[in-house]
């Protein structure tokens, strides 16, 4: 169990929903705005961002990911490119911030180099979100662990192996709470490559929470992974998924992010305790359908109950058809009439 700003996530606490706002403000900080209040009126616990000095993230001409070219079209010829079009300042960061408190979620970012890391830590961020390209990255790793502060680490694209070095790596550093996030890093991910098994796979390999994040169309495997057991969701949001941009085509719109959390409370209120009893609205129903022990003819008293003198009806009251082998061949303290129920009281 993890511990974020008074928030309890992990096993046995409501899963934690992030509207992941990502880039989907197109370098845009008003837009951005809106995105935190679509997200704060969908109901979901955080909102994140990212966070990066171009610069020190992506080599000159470095080309873009087959996802990105084809969701941007010809708006940018190179990673480096799209990302000084995205890419918002400090001062705008802070102001985030500032509103998502306001609007009672939490503000998160995911850092792509130390100094925005060390940004971050400096206007108090409760934990650090690490992206899945940077699970080998141990340099890195080292320097978010040594503040000591939680981590998500998203683990697409890694291997088991690759995870646990990871983890190895922010422990030894100094961060003991760890979340990992499960996701398939295509945007959009078909259901077919969710895997959502894997989350069990490292709940049992590492011990740690483990959530999903949903690069998925639609909201199904994300409720499906909440119903496995996931601690945290992180699903992007977008106004439109028909504006420009490298992420909008695999977001969901606001209205869909408030579905989401509605059935994400939904599955969670749904998967109960696991203690196999009647919940208590079932129990006027079961009065009235169990089947009971009725006399089938008249018994006097002092008869030995056989198989022939009763049968099973659904009944108010009586001996529950579960009791009929103890019945039988015992005596009746009194007259039973026909079709009168056989209670504990009229035997002996």
């Amino acid at each position: 169990m993890v511990t974020v700003a008074g928030r309890r996530i992990g096993q046995g606490a409501p899963c934690f929903v992030i509207a992941e706002i990502g880039v989907n403000h197109n370098g845009d900080v008003a837009l951005a705005h809106e995105l935190v209040d679509a997200a704060a009126d969908a109901g979901v616990d955080a909102v994140k961002f990212q966070t990066w000095i171009t610069a020190k993230v992506v080599a000159p001409s470095a080309p873009l990911a087959a996802y990105q070219a084809a969701n941007l079209g010809d708006e940018a010829i190179d990673q480096q490119h799209m990302l000084e079009l995205l890419e918002l300042r400090p001062p705008d960061f802070e102001e985030l911030q500032r509103h998502a408190l306001e609007r009672g979620v939490l503000f998160l970012s995911t850092p792509d180099e130390e100094e925005s890391s060390d940004f971050l830590e400096s206007i108090d961020v409760p934990m650090f979100k690490i992206g899945s390209a940077e699970v080998t990255n141990h340099p890195f790793l080292r320097h978010v662990g040594r503040k000591r502060r939680p981590v998500i680490l998203s683990t697409g694209m890694a291997t088991l192996d690759e995870v646990g070095s990871a983890l190895d790596v922010l422990r030894s550093a100094g961060t003991s709470d760890v979340i990992l996030l499960h996701c398939v890093s295509l945007y959009p991910a078909a259901p077919g490559d969710a895997n959502l098994r894997a989350m069990q796979t490292m709940r049992d390999a590492f011990g740690v929470p483990v959530g999903f994040s949903d690069h998925m169309m639609g909201r199904d495997v994300a409720v499906a992974a909440v119903a496995l057991g996931a601690c945290m969701l992180e699903k992007h949001l977008t106004l439109s998924r028909e504006m420009e941009g490298p992420d909008h085509r695999a977001s969901i719109e606001p209205d869909e992010l408030a579905e989401l959390v509605a059935a994400v409370r939904a599955v969670e209120s749904a998967l109960g305790d696991g203690v196999k009893q009647p919940v208590p609205a079932e129990l006027e129903t079961r009065a009235v359908v169990r089947r009971r022990i009725i006399a089938s003819r008249p018994l006097s008293a002092g008869t030995l109950i056989e198989a022939g003198d009763v049968k099973l009806l659904r009944a108010a009251v009586g001996l529950e058809a579960g009791m009929l082998d103890e019945l039988l061949g015992r005596r009746a303290l009194r007259d039973i009439g026909t079709d009168e129920p056989i209670t504990a009281e009229v035997v002996e």
